[in-house]
């Protein structure tokens, strides 16, 4: 996961400012799918500029691992602690070290999820869980984002009545790599996760996303934001 965030810190968090709703249902998503967290030791892959994180009550025990420095820094003012600025593929992780690891939204710009799932496997403790939250390739909100991409804008006849006021930064958006849902099942499954959960929140179509904080309903198949649990037993 190259530094793909590097001057887009600053248009990331105003992005999730200026969808409110957007951010309170994903929000409401990486609660679920995290539980409790009280007392465990918590590693978060690609923590981004620590906004998600500075919105949890527990907090404290959570570290961060981010490859973009301008997100490391921001993350570091907000409190968390940013463990390694890098991709997770080149983390040192001690075996056995975490309760509970997280990919909020990282994922999506990962390109060997195997690896980067193995590594997680091996630095958890027996019983911990992988937490994997991001937008599914799948989705409207994937066909969307790789769509821009294609053409290099959101400004085009195309699209026109059919984008968010505030659509996600093209920038970001042309980085990924956005897996399929099946696609991470797979990952997950081939370096010996087991018993997987789901759940999902946005499945409102994206241009009328951000009137209401969705709730969050177990399944993968209609999500915009979809998380996949897992547990090393």
């Amino acid at each position: 996961m190259a530094p793909k965030f590097d001057g887009y810190a600053e248009k990331y968090d105003a992005w999730f400012m200026a969808n409110a709703q957007v951010f309170a249902s994903e929000l409401a998503l990486l609660k679920k799918a995290l539980g409790d967290i009280k007392g465990k030791k918590v590693l978060s892959v690609g923590c981004g500029s620590g906004l998600f994180e500075s919105f949890l009550e527990e907090r404290d025990n959570i570290e961060g691992l981010e490859p973009s420095g301008d997100m490391a820094d921001i993350a570091r003012k907000r409190g968390l602690n940013v463990i390694f600025e890098g991709p997770v593929e080149e983390a040192v992780l001690k075996d056995a070290a975490y309760d509970l690891i997280y990919f909020n939204g990282s994922s999506s710009y990962i390109e060997d999820l195997a690896a980067a799932y193995a590594k997680s496997f091996r630095a958890l403790k027996k019983g911990g869980r992988i937490v994997l939250l991001d937008v599914p390739k799948e989705s409207a909100f994937g066909f969307m984002y790789l769509l821009g991409k294609a053409l290099g804008t959101y400004d085009h006849p195309y699209l026109e009545g059919a984008m968010p006021a505030v659509p996600y930064p093209l920038g970001i958006a042309s980085a990924g790599i956005w897996h399929t849902t099946e696609e991470k099942i797979s990952a997950l499954k081939k370096v010996g996760f087991s018993d997987l959960t789901f759940w999902q929140t946005l499945i409102r179509n994206p241009l009328y996303a951000d009137e209401e904080t969705e709730e969050v309903t177990e399944g993968y198949k209609s999500g915009g934001y979809v998380a996949i649990a897992g547990v090393k037993k």
